[in-house]
């Protein structure tokens, strides 16, 4: 299958191979103990075979996501494979208030909620957490049949969000 990617982009560049979360199939090896580990790291071997085989002057590009760049395998990013790491920290403060702005400005705000108070939040929250915050403290309104948006809307929306317990996250070690 990863062979059929690089050939189709090939035969039809200019391309962009974009592949999410690579974190998925390009995971540090270890001795597989199941089925689907050996199947993964085939996968992983397949596509470090493309890339070396890549030839450059064909208009393709490859690009991967993962949010957890720490569990690639070092194989993946030597030089030649991956010409550019582009990293998205999270937010600062400045950044955060813009986010929150952004994603309510759309939307029927009380005066009495205050957007500074999860700007100033210590929590390392990402734009998408952010995203997820004022749409949660939006649809929590809508469930209570109200067109204003109230502070425990986003109250709700922030608990739902970024206070999960640490056991709702369980990485591989």
């Amino acid at each position: 299958m990863v062979r059929d990617v690089f050939r189709l982009a090939k035969e039809n560049a200019p391309a962009i191979i974009f592949i999410d979360e690579v974190d998925a199939i390009a995971t540090a090896r270890f001795d597989a103990q199941t089925g689907a580990d050996r199947e993964v790291q085939r996968i992983l071997m397949e596509l470090l075979n493309q890339m070396d085989g890549f030839d450059q002057t064909v208009n393709v590009k490859v690009i991967m996501a993962t949010n957890r760049a720490d569990t690639l395998d070092p194989a993946l990013l030597r030089p030649g494979r991956l010409d550019r790491k582009i990293e998205f920290p999270l937010p600062d403060r400045r950044q955060k208030r813009l986010v929150f702005q952004v994603c309510t400005a759309k939307m029927n705000l009380s005066d009495e909620v205050d957007l500074e108070d999860y700007v100033s939040r210590p929590d390392k929250i990402s734009a998408a957490e952010i995203a997820a915050i004022c749409q949660e403290a939006g649809m929590h309104a809508v469930r209570k049949n109200r067109y204003v948006i109230l502070p425990k809307d986003f109250e709700k929306g922030y608990r739902t969000n970024v206070k999960k317990p640490d056991t709702d996250f369980e990485f591989y070690k």
